[in-house]
């Protein structure tokens, strides 16, 4: 199964994120990537996204993570409503 995720890169402190699919059960950091789709820098807020290339590996069946596909929501290339991406705390969830 494909997915669509952040490939974390830059120095310590200091995060820039590709965008990239890869095959889910591989890491992201493993340099396996099948095609870089973009990036995120999220100290400038700065994005780019190849709209066409997503389209093509969301119709091919590619899952995006929570948090790629809410960038996905912002930029305006899904339409939906943002998924919540937190983890629950213990307590919330033993209910």
């Amino acid at each position: 199964m494909l997915s669509i995720r952040y490939h974390r890169v830059g120095k310590k402190k200091q995060a820039f994120f590709k965008i990239v699919v890869n095959d889910k059960r591989k890491s992201a950091q493993a340099g396996s990537s099948l095609e870089e789709l973009g990036y995120y820098n999220p100290k400038t807020k700065e994005r780019s996204l190849k709209v066409e290339r997503i389209q093509y590996w969301l119709k091919n069946g590619a899952q995006p993570s929570g948090t790629v596909y809410n960038l996905f929501v912002e930029e305006g290339v899904v339409s939906g409503t943002k998924k919540p991406v937190h983890k629950k705390k213990k307590a919330e969830a033993a209910k």
